[in-house]
């Protein structure tokens, strides 16, 4: 029976575990139905939980999953995830980047030779911020102390099924009882990267973005360099694909078409889909710097920018050698 044939016989049960971003909605709601699967969304809004459940248990058939962690997975072999070149979550990464200016910091060479804090030192994120630091304003990263736990609670970032650094990096794990925002505040680091801010900057007037007007320094590098980082892709389980192969196929199409209802819908202004006073301004912004499309899907549109994060990843000690991007992902058009 061929894969066609088989879709058309019987619906195949899938789980998927993602955020109920505005580009899956239409998937979580049905208005869009990969066709040949019967899809039971899981809206878990916590990515952590979500990878740690998929790496360590594969407790879904398909997730969205952290880049870096599919990336080393697939370097090291016997990978029990295959990937979809569909990508959740991206995020520009400069505004992440939270000082104490009692540090003596005030510009990104004054990091150097710093405490400071991240979520979890091979996070996609955290590539991508020491990525920038490095080749956009040549900061030396190689004397820096790393001091890892999650950024305002005094916990570790969830429970990650991580694979071995393949070169010696300082770090300690933050077992103070104290948030890495604690911490900042009190001056036991002097700066924190990751995917949000620490609470401390309401009180604390000391504790500011490094790059105040990120906004702009990240229009200009997506204007000099054409990349949008990536955060997630998407992970089917290896013996899911292998039993059932179409459902690649049917779920990328799928989710394209839910990124364009999502798409659709923001932009109708009629009443704002979103607490956005000026999405109107923010759409034809959009359209100046991205063409229409801030989150296009394949392996073509984002080349440039998943080899980008290799490099970075070599670099950073976390990788071993760079993956053709071709080689990353499913074939899928």
């Amino acid at each position: 029976m061929n894969n066609n044939n088989q879709a058309a016989a019987a619906n195949v049960p899938i789980t998927f575990a993602c955020g109920l971003y505005d580009r899956m909605q239409a998937l979580y709601t049905g208005e869009v139905k990969p066709i040949g699967i019967d899809l039971n969304f899981l809206n878990i809004d916590a990515p952590r939980i979500i990878f740690d459940r998929m790496a360590g248990d594969q407790a879904y058939d398909v997730s969205e999953l952290s880049c870096s962690e599919f990336i080393t997975r697939q370097s090291a072999g016997n990978n029990a995830f295959v990937a979809l070149p569909v990508f959740p979550s991206r995020a520009f990464r400069h505004g992440f980047i939270a000082i104490n200016k009692r540090a003596g910091i005030s510009k990104p060479k004054d990091l150097e030779g710093k405490r400071i804090g991240v979520p979890l030192y091979t996070m996609s994120a955290a590539v991508w911020i020491r990525g920038h630091l490095e080749h956009e304003y040549g900061v030396d990263l190689s004397n820096v102390h790393w001091v890892e736990g999650s950024i305002n609670s005094p916990t570790g970032h969830g429970e990650p099924t991580v694979l071995p650094m393949l070169r010696k990096v300082p770090i300690t794990v933050n077992k103070s009882g104290k948030s890495l925002s604690q911490l900042l505040d009190e001056g036991e680091i002097d700066a924190i990267i990751g995917t949000t801010l620490p609470d401390s900057r309401r009180h604390n007037p000391e504790i500011v973005r490094l790059f105040p007007n990120f906004r702009q320094v990240e229009q200009d590098y997506y204007k000099r360099t054409g990349i949008f980082p990536i955060m997630h892709l998407i992970a089917i389980k290896r013996e899911t694909y292998e039993k059932n192969p179409f459902i690649a196929q049917s779920l990328y199409d799928a989710f394209n078409q839910s990124k364009q209802v999502g798409l659709n819908k923001m932009r109708n202004l009629a009443a704002l889909r979103y607490m956005l006073p000026w999405l109107g301004d923010d759409l034809d912004e959009l359209d100046t710097v991205f063409g229409g499309d801030p989150w296009p899907y394949g392996v073509e549109a984002n080349r440039t920018t998943m080899a980008t994060l290799m490099q970075y990843m070599v670099e950073q000690g976390v990788l071993k050698a760079e993956i053709p991007v071709e080689d990353l992902f499913l074939q899928v058009k």
